[in-house]
């Protein structure tokens, strides 16, 4: 109860500073998907270019983009960085949705969680984050995402050692917050925004920062 009470007084203090952060910014869970696995080791800019780039040329459907040939695609996701390496990434998570669910997101959303996480960790390229972002996020499913931000806040703040693995990163949160989507949801993007704006890798701004007050 007591990392519980904590956790929760941490969101409150980054929701009533910056507001909800209405997290993840795709029109369709199929553009998280795309999204999830065009942001890993890159910039969210890069991402919206490479996002907008699909949109104008109409490849932000499934079978489009499935039909579209790699090069076509390498040239389009470019703006996202590594853009050959998430090309076929991006391929492999296609054929994991077709033949899952023939895209059919509805379908799949009803199956068990980690079943399907899983399911999509099997899939060559998606690693932890990029799973868990999918499943959050596109399937509206209570897995907790955490990424750089999350680990650089928590270790400043002394609540987890610097080696944290991944899933214990997670499990830090899962293991004691309720199973609430739309928190999880929130929660990390607070966190993403708070180690964008504020918790910088150089020169904090640890003043300004919601959460400065829990260094003291």
């Amino acid at each position: 109860m007591r990392r519980e009470r904590l956790l929760m007084r941490y969101y409150q203090a980054m929701h009533d500073a910056l507001g909800p952060r209405h997290w993840w910014p795709a029109r369709t869970p199929f553009e998280v998907c795309v999204g999830a696995v065009l942001t890993q080791n890159t910039a969210w800019k890069g991402v919206e270019k490479a996002i907008a780039a699909l949109h104008e040329a109409g490849a932000l459907d499934p079978r489009r983009l499935s039909a579209l040939p790699v090069s076509r695609l390498e040239e389009l996701i470019r703006p996202a960085g590594y853009f050959r390496l998430k090309a076929a990434r991006l391929k492999n998570l296609l054929d994991y949705l077709e033949k899952s669910c023939g895209f059919d997101f509805d379908a799949l959303a009803q199956r068990p969680m980690e079943e399907l996480r899983r399911e999509l960790l099997a899939v060559t390229g998606v690693g932890p984050e990029t799973a868990d972002c999918i499943l959050c996020y596109a399937l509206s499913k209570p897995s907790f995402v955490v990424d750089a931000y999350t680990r650089r806040i928590l270790v400043r703040h002394a609540l987890v050692p610097e080696d944290i693995a991944y899933g214990e990163l997670r499990e830090f949160f899962m293991d004691v917050l309720p199973e609430d989507t739309a928190l999880y949801n929130d929660f990390h993007a607070q966190l993403v925004r708070v180690g964008n704006r504020f918790c910088k890798t150089k020169q904090p701004a640890c003043g300004e920062c919601p959460l400065g007050a829990f260094l003291a």
